[in-house]
């Protein structure tokens, strides 16, 4: 196959995040050649109500996917975090490469930190998963809207249009904006969205060899966290309405896995962790992880 046809969204840190991925998969497969195919998705069109409101599964996907079916994209380069847990059965993930910093970060007008943000200070942020943990934190805290790409949002802030906002250090590090953040918040503080900081490679089902070329760039490490996390969407049938947090490590010879979930309102807030073995097979992982969901939803 000597070219093939990605797709990705044109913003920047997508471009940036599947030009990164292409490089690298150029280094290991020097024969083939990549031609991008920019994608404007349902999430990117609508940029004028919070994604809350606009509702459903995988907005940033739906227009991607459909390239691949149509046979106009050979593969594609997701956030993960944006790819819901239930695949089209035609399509898989081939590739889960090395995980970026998972972690969220805060940007302030000031400079500041979360606990010296002034009493009453505007958060932007259309994360209900963000919005929730924070407040829980500063219950002082306005939450207002806030859509864009990293570098809008980033300038909302910087021009005084909110006090706060909040971001994945993952998407800072890609483009090279890592200095942009007043505080790192450890997972304490924010757990993160689930299989936040890696990248989801999909291709078609049928296109073996292009899936193997593929996997020559999957960090085994990643894919099982990523695995464990997005176990834990499933079962609580997660989306951009729901507050849920899944977020695992390998410590040692264990995996352990922390998430929660809330209401929409953000009430009945709860809260699972665990750990499982880390000799043992994805297929074990998930399920148990998928178990740990089931726990949290019915809690």
């Amino acid at each position: 196959m000597p070219k093939v046809v990605v797709a990705t969204r044109k913003s920047e840190l997508a471009l940036a995040q599947c030009r990164k991925f292409v490089s690298d998969l150029i280094r290991k497969h020097p024969d083939l050649e990549v031609e991008e195919l920019h994608v404007v998705t349902t999430g990117d069109r609508i940029v004028d109500r919070p994604l809350t409101e606009v509702g459903g599964k995988g907005l940033f996907l739906k227009e991607i996917e459909e390239a691949l079916f149509d046979g106009s994209a050979d593969f594609a380069v997701h956030s993960m975090k944006d790819v819901p847990p239930d695949l089209h059965p035609e399509l898989c993930i081939a590739c889960v490469p090395q995980r970026e910093d998972p972690r969220d970060v805060l940007i302030t007008t000031g400079r500041t930190s979360l606990g010296d943000l002034p009493e009453g200070a505007t958060l932007g942020t259309s994360s209900l998963r963000r919005a929730l943990q924070l407040r829980l934190l500063r219950p002082d805290l306005e939450v207002v809207p806030l859509r864009g790409n990293v570098g809008t949002r980033i300038r909302k802030c910087r021009q005084g249009e909110v006090q706060a906002t909040v971001l994945a250090r993952a998407g800072l590090l890609r483009l090279g904006l890592e200095a942009e953040a007043d505080e790192v918040l450890e997972p304490e503080t924010s757990l993160p969205a689930a299989g936040q900081g890696c990248l989801a490679i999909e291709v078609r089902q049928a296109d073996q060899e292009l899936a193997a070329r593929l996997q020559v760039l999957q960090d085994p490490v990643a894919a099982v966290l990523a695995r464990a996390e997005r176990a834990v969407l499933a079962a609580v049938e997660g989306d951009c309405r729901t507050p849920v947090a899944a977020y695992a490590e390998k410590r040692g010879s264990r995996l352990e896995l922390r998430a929660l979930l809330a209401n929409p309102d953000g009430s009945h807030l709860r809260r699972r962790d665990g750990a499982i073995d880390w000799s043992e097979d994805q297929v074990a992982v998930a399920e148990w992880a998928h178990d740990l969901g089931l726990q949290l939803k019915n809690a």
